[in-house]
């Protein structure tokens, strides 16, 4: 695997994708990514080379026997049909959060890839924030009594990004990564369609019974922010630890990451373990959406 190079393809060049190209024609030196290798990237819109990327077409990405790898930063709604495709194809894939906007599509895409024998890397670089890294040694080792995790931004596309619990799995990934299982006992939603403004809010029990609370709100003009209330019994966290800036940049820590994976340098233990989280994060969201959805009882 010493010299072994993976030729990688980027699809979708939005923000994320277009990171991911700067990334990938600069690896970090001596790290994992010098052994991807951009072959060119994919759109529907037509750019001819982006620097010294070139566009290629879907077919060329799928059939060429240069390309063994794909990343994927498309709009959510698609991961699941792209992942799907280049998985059939024998090609490993990197995809951004959500991989896909149900649970049974990604326990089926995940048995697809270990079948193949292919490494299904899923994003989720808010893991890898130097804030993130902060607030989970802060937490680890105390006890919850209860805790807030309130989420605000703009507001997003839901017939491009999927139901609120999905697109913000990110927060659910935070509260499961830092407390361990959770269970759902009620999750409601607010939408002012008229005003595009939407809340959902969704209690949880931890595995001894502590509740916490995660609300997803996005609006018009909303500033995007987290805040925290975790208390614990030796008492309460309401603002982040300070965190010194990252050397390196999240999407070149998760391209590190993949490619590490690729050349086998990834425990057992850590590739299941991740595999636990990512499922168990996309089988509550989808809990969550059904809660939502319900048609709310009318008591007499």
């Amino acid at each position: 695997q010493i010299n072994k190079m993976f030729g990688t393809v980027v699809v979708g060049v939005g923000i994320a994708g277009l990171a991911r190209i700067r990334d990938l024609m600069n690896p970090m030196p001596s790290s994992p990514s010098e052994h991807l290798k951009l072959f060119g990237f994919v759109s529907r819109r037509s750019f001819g080379n982006i620097n010294e990327a070139k566009q290629i077409s879907l077919e060329d990405a799928l059939t060429s026997k240069e390309v063994h790898a794909v990343f994927i930063s498309t709009e959510n709604r698609s991961h699941e049909e792209t992942i799907r495709m280049f998985l059939e194809a024998g090609k490993h894939v990197l995809v951004e959060y959500p991989m896909a906007l149900s649970a049974k599509a990604a326990h089926e895409l995940w048995d697809m890839a270990e079948q193949k024998d292919k490494v299904l890397h899923v994003e989720h670089i808010e893991l890898l924030t130097e804030e993130y890294k902060q607030l989970k040694k802060e937490v680890t080792g105390k006890d919850l009594v209860k805790g807030t995790l309130h989420f605000t931004g703009h507001v997003l596309d839901e017939n491009k990004a999927g139901f609120p619990a999905f697109s913000g799995i990110a927060r659910l990934t935070w509260l499961i990564d830092l407390f361990g299982d959770l269970t759902v006992t009620s999750a409601t939603r607010v939408m002012q369609k008229d005003k595009n403004y939407s809340r959902m809010t969704v209690h949880f029990e931890t595995t001894n019974k502590k509740p916490l609370t995660w609300i997803e709100e996005r609006g018009p003009g909303m500033r995007r922010e987290k805040k925290i209330n975790f208390c614990f019994t030796s008492g309460c966290l309401e603002d982040f630890p300070q965190a010194p800036r990252s050397a390196v940049g999240l999407f070149m820590q998760d391209q590190n990451l993949f490619a590490k994976k690729l050349l086998g340098q990834v425990s057992k233990e850590e590739l299941a373990a991740e595999k636990w989280r990512i499922l168990r994060c996309l089988d509550l969201a989808e809990v969550i959406q059904q809660h939502c959805e319900e048609p709310e009882e009318i008591c007499s």
